[in-house]
């Protein structure tokens, strides 16, 4: 998928590309600047490195991966973060990761990793220090196709802010149920606290069946087919769409050509945040797949209070989502 937050080793990770958090010598430092020197080949990473050297903070250079599993590894020198002048940092910490993109573009990368740049001895806050990769990453993807990878150790890296936060574990302190206690409220009978009930199965047994052939006539339409009516009553453009749900450009067309694929429930999740559809909307878009939003998943709980809230910020969400744990929307 386009952008994805992660918790792994990014020496590990088989992208195209990774990004090493350098310093402006490009020499080899400490923590994932070390582990990734190492994982490539100390020697063989040092003397390409200082071929290239120096580099001004902000700017980007590219060595092959040697050893690693990705075939390039980009260097970017972050900021050390001024309390004084926390513009400037957010600005070269911005174009570390602009800069990284587009060379990463220049060499055909289909998919690059970066590491939250900064963070660490360069002692800029996480929470800022996110905030800001979202924002340059989003920017970048906004006119451009590349899967990116954000490796994340602290989720309390998160940037979501405490008033959302605070809404939203009031909102799963009242909603998460326990598994299978599945509770769906009905339109006019929520007050009363109705449980929706499984057909009896005897009374099922008993009813007259139908022929196959006239159930067939009579099934709804095709989940594509609402999908693509959804988009056309919005007014929005494929590439509008995809993007904002935070899936590729192949997987959105080939959800459109249908041709009996059916998109997975994140994926037809992060469609409906990407079309703003309400929470009934939500529902019959899932049902048109075959799926539900359940009170006993805590992931269907974090989206649903999005959506009530009318947040429909892929991003974000994804943010909420990976603070607790939960599968991001996208792509699956």
């Amino acid at each position: 998928m386009p952008f994805t937050l992660v918790r792994q080793d990014i020496t590990r990770m088989k992208t195209d590309a990774i990004v090493n958090a350098a310093n402006t010598q490009l020499l080899m430092g400490g923590g994932v600047c070390g582990a990734i020197f190492r994982a490539a080949g100390p020697e063989q990473m040092q003397e390409a490195c200082s071929r290239l050297s120096p580099i001004r903070t902000g700017e980007a250079v590219i060595t092959p991966g040697f050893n690693l599993p990705a075939k390039y590894v980009i260097h970017t020198a972050g900021p050390v973060y001024d309390r004084q002048n926390p513009q400037k940092c957010e600005r070269l910490l911005r174009s570390s990761y602009t800069a990284s993109l587009q060379l990463a573009s220049q060499y055909h990368c289909e998919s690059i990793a970066f590491p939250l740049i900064s963070s660490g001895i360069y002692g800029y806050p996480k929470n800022k220090a996110l905030q800001t990769a979202i924002s340059a990453i989003r920017d970048y993807l906004s006119e451009h196709d590349m899967d990116v990878y954000l490796a994340v150790f602290d989720r309390d890296a998160c940037s979501i802010s405490e008033e959302l936060l605070g809404g939203m574990e009031a909102f799963i302190d009242q909603n998460y149920v326990d598994a299978h206690t599945y509770k769906r409220r009905l339109p006019e009978e929520a007050a009363q606290g109705a449980v929706m009930q499984m057909p009896d199965a005897a009374a099922s047994a008993s009813r007259q069946p139908q022929e196959l052939d006239d159930f067939v006539r009579h099934l709804d339409e095709p989940f594509n087919e609402t999908l693509m009516r959804l988009i056309d009553a919005r007014g929005m453009k494929d590439p509008e769409v995809y993007r904002k749900a935070n899936i590729d450009r192949k997987l959105f067309s080939k959800i459109r050509t249908g041709k009996g694929y059916t998109p997975g429930k994140k994926t037809i999740l992060a469609l409906c945040i990407a079309l703003e559809l309400n929470m009934e909307e939500t529902e019959d878009l899932l049902e048109k797949a075959g799926y539900a939003l359940s009170g006993s998943r805590l992931g269907d709980v974090i989206v649903t209070y999005f959506i009530e809230n009318g947040e429909y910020d892929i991003y974000e969400i994804n943010e909420a989502l990976f603070r607790y744990n939960q599968p991001l929307l996208g792509a699956g």
